[in-house]
């Protein structure tokens, strides 16, 4: 991470104290409506394209920044970050988004990463309880993810996370 953005959320940080909860030395932060500053966030999201991740099909950093407006502007979706001192170190996207007939309505959790040198640390654990924090706190009876097959690291923490492994499937529509 660059000083860059190490800076500007240190900035962010300070003005916004109150909407930052402090967890085994970790602060998790909701950068709702009052954090304009998405160049951070947009960082920790091109982690996720290294490997085993692949870059989504049609990503451009237009296409981020305005996945993080709606991010922070909707009220059914939010941005977490994890924040040590002054360094973003993990975030999570999250989505209310469907009522689902036969499980009720959904929290999808869309990115979630940790830099790599802050991983193995409980950040992740953290992100996720956040996540389902927030889902319950709108009514959803569970979270859901998708996760890439050779992505089995991240497949063994969602386990221990008590998460269920299912089959997703995807097809690009244009």
């Amino acid at each position: 991470m660059s000083a860059e953005i190490d800076g500007a959320l240190g900035e962010i940080a300070a003005r916004e104290e109150n909407w930052l909860l402090w967890v085994l030395g970790i602060d998790m932060a909701h950068m709702g409506q009052r954090y304009g500053d998405e160049f951070a966030a947009l960082a920790l999201i091109e982690e996720l394209f290294e490997s085993p991740g692949v870059r989504a099909p049609g990503y451009t950093p237009d296409r981020g920044r305005a996945g993080f407006k709606y991010a922070v502007h909707d009220r059914d979706a939010d941005v977490l970050l994890a924040v040590e001192g002054e360094r973003v170190v993990g975030l999570a996207s999250v989505y209310a988004d469907i009522l689902s007939i036969r499980y009720g309505p959904r929290c999808w959790l869309q990115d979630l990463v940790v830099t790599a040198s802050h991983r193995s640390r409980g950040i992740g654990a953290q992100l996720m309880g956040s996540a389902s924090d927030w889902a319950r706190e709108r009514g959803c009876t569970h979270l859901e993810l998708s996760s890439g097959a050779g992505r089995n690291d991240a497949h063994r923490f969602y386990l221990s996370q008590g998460m269920s492994q299912s089959y997703n499937f995807g097809k690009q529509v244009e």
